[in-house]
């Protein structure tokens, strides 16, 4: 676009003769109606138009959305504007010059333009596509994460019509110790298909949860025990998160069942603290103690998971010292340096 009609016909004749097919208009508003109603590879707009500026046309353009690419063509004195015509969206700018010099000039801008406008479009295409394919592998991941967990509600399910159906004590708490520990992992493939994040789990809302349950089923049963749950923000990984959650699981299970005498009264504390480079979970109780490696009596099965998982987290379990009850932590590392 100029307003040169002389000029026009040069540049027009010059890029044909190099491969182009070239429109002209002398205006603004004669250009911006071309672009409306055509689809162009690229747009070439003089600085110096009456009525409207090249600037302005080319925000005209901008504001259009999907435009094809745009030379800023601009005299010597003109290059701040070109330089903030770039800004605005031009792809590139051309300094007017006397001469054939001019035209190839023009040619090989041209040129670029296209290679860039080109490489830009299918940098957006690719962008858009690795979006889809994202949000169509977070739809299936969510949909595994709700079949996982259906399934394994299922599975509690069947483990408890399975106490309901035997006579034996000792097999009623295995079932239901065995109930409680999927019912934990379950808690994790819930929370994965409710949120936005696939990657990571806010294990104080997780631990948090798991609780609650256990308060649930401690006031079904008429159980004395009261469940206290303290905690900072934590996230980890999901798979941090299941580990974590079992050993919660056993360490306050084992707590209600053996730390209190049959009708007495107690209270089991479950404390997370964020760390600077990890974070600690705490399970206490008021209890009577138990003798530092003697643990609870039963099959022994819950300590030997505890030992197994806290090995896997890269941690331990410790015994610590108090004046009443018996206190459990582990420690985990998540910045090893």
């Amino acid at each position: 676009m100029d307003d040169d009609a002389g000029l026009r016909r040069l540049i027009q004749r010059a890029l044909g003769k190099r491969g182009f097919d070239v429109e002209t208009a002398e205006s603004a508003e004669e250009g911006l109606a071309c672009i409306a109603r055509t689809k162009y590879d690229l747009v070439a707009i003089d600085n110096h138009m009456p009525v409207k500026s090249g600037r302005q046309m080319l925000d005209d353009i901008v504001k259009m959305g999907g435009h094809p690419a745009v030379v800023f063509v601009t005299g010597d004195s003109d290059t701040a504007v070109a330089v903030e015509a770039i800004h605005a969206g031009a792809t590139d700018f051309v300094v007017k010059t006397v001469g054939d010099s001019f035209f190839d000039l023009l040619d090989s801008r041209f040129r670029q333009a296209f290679a860039r406008d080109r490489l830009e479009r299918e940098k957006r295409e690719a962008e858009a596509s690795l979006r889809e394919a994202n949000e169509r592998l977070e739809m299936l991941v969510r949909e595994v994460h709700h079949r996982v967990s259906n399934s394994l509600q299922m599975v509690q399910s069947f483990v408890a019509m399975q106490a309901n159906q035997t006579d034996s004590e000792d097999a009623k708490d295995a079932l239901e110790a065995t109930q409680n520990r999927i019912k934990a992992i379950g808690k994790v493939h819930q929370n994965l298909y409710t949120r936005g994040d696939l990657t990571t789990i806010d294990l104080d809302e997780y631990l948090g949860t798991l609780v609650e349950e256990f308060r649930s089923n401690m006031s079904e049963t008429d159980d004395c025990v009261e469940l206290t749950y303290t905690s900072d923000h934590v996230e980890v990984s999901p798979d941090d998160a299941v580990n974590v959650g079992v050993v919660v699981n056993e360490l306050v299970s084992n707590a209600a069942k053996y730390a209190f005498a049959e009708g007495e009264k107690g209270r089991v504390d479950v404390v997370l603290v964020a760390l600077d480079d990890g974070y600690s979970v705490t399970v206490s109780d008021n209890g009577g103690g138990i003798a530092e490696g003697a643990g609870p009596s039963g099959t022994g099965l819950g300590m030997r998971i505890i030992k197994a998982i806290t090995r896997s987290l890269g941690t331990n379990l410790e015994q610590l010292e108090c004046e009443t009850g018996t206190s459990h932590r582990f420690v985990v590392r998540t910045d090893p340096s």
